[in-house]
């Protein structure tokens, strides 16, 4: 199913023996648009703290309740390594939450979750390998030295907001840069939890008019001036087909924007089911 982040930010977080706080933010790889963690704030349980939860240790949400399950107990979240509010996340880190939650390492193997195939396959489900692990002596050392603090790791609600600029022709026919809106949302596939769309708000009006792009048309974000942008003509993405409210994405509605921007999308998605995300 194809939903907007913005669905579950704000539920209640219910883990294994009790609450334990608020869905606050998702943690982005802009180098395989997926996400890789959600953000949890655990509120008045553990004051000021915030902890990182693994989409592997994520049950689908109860939409009419506004719950998230967490397959956690509140003794390991509250055992968890301690997440610096005001830190990036960097490999080490996440090295030693993997560590801790005994969970293999993402960045490992040819798939978008390494070697399984989406994230709840990554706990105690081995023969879910997309493909035997070797045994070589190089996966004791998951990444290079150098590579331990570089931050690979983003906000999805700092980058709400950002301007999104894509090209168009002037009187020459040479390409500049135009703003077309800026970025209101990003959709994502709730099983595979890889990125498939940035909704765009074109409107700077009360009156919202949102549409959607393809993360595959998005060049790169360019976080210290707060821009994203994309191969897409400016034409192309103000005619783009938007969002049906706030609702999951139906198989009809992708393929209208697939069909729009002239491109497949990367791969089969369960947008195909157009039940309405747990009776939403």
């Amino acid at each position: 199913m194809l939903i907007a982040l913005a669905m579950p930010e704000g539920y209640r977080l219910d883990a294994m023996d009790g609450e334990i706080g608020r869905c606050r933010d998702f943690l982005l790889d802009e180098s395989q648009w997926a996400v890789r963690w959600m953000v949890a704030d655990t509120g008045t349980w553990l004051p000021g703290r915030k902890v990182l939860v693994s989409p592997a240790q994520l049950d689908p949400p109860d939409w009419s309740a506004r719950r998230l399950p967490v397959r956690l107990t509140r003794e390991q979240i509250e055992q968890s390594p301690p997440l610096d509010a005001d830190a990036p996340v960097s490999r080490r880190y996440e090295q030693s939450f993997n560590a801790f939650y005994a969970l293999p390492h993402y960045w490992l193997g040819s798939g978008l979750w390494g070697d399984y195939p989406v994230p709840s396959s990554m706990i105690g489900a081995s023969e879910m390998l997309i493909e035997p692990v070797p045994e070589a002596p190089d996966r004791a050392e998951p990444v290079v030295p150098e590579d331990d603090n570089r931050v690979w790791l983003r906000s999805v609600r700092e980058l709400r907001g950002y301007a999104v600029l894509a090209t168009r022709a002037d009187g020459g026919g040479d390409p500049v840069d135009t703003r077309v809106g800026r970025v209101d949302d990003l959709i994502i596939d709730n099983t595979s939890w890889a990125l498939h769309y940035v909704v765009v708000d074109r409107s700077w009006l009360p009156l919202s008019k949102r549409v959607l792009l393809p993360v595959e048309l998005v060049d790169g974000i360019d976080w210290a001036t707060r821009t994203v942008r994309t191969r897409a003509g400016a034409a192309q993405v103000k005619d783009a087909p938007g969002p049906d409210g706030d609702g999951p994405l139906s198989a009809h509605l992708a393929a209208r924007v697939d069909e729009h921007y002239g491109h497949l999308r990367r791969g089969p998605s369960s947008a195909g089911s157009d039940d309405a995300a747990g009776g939403r």
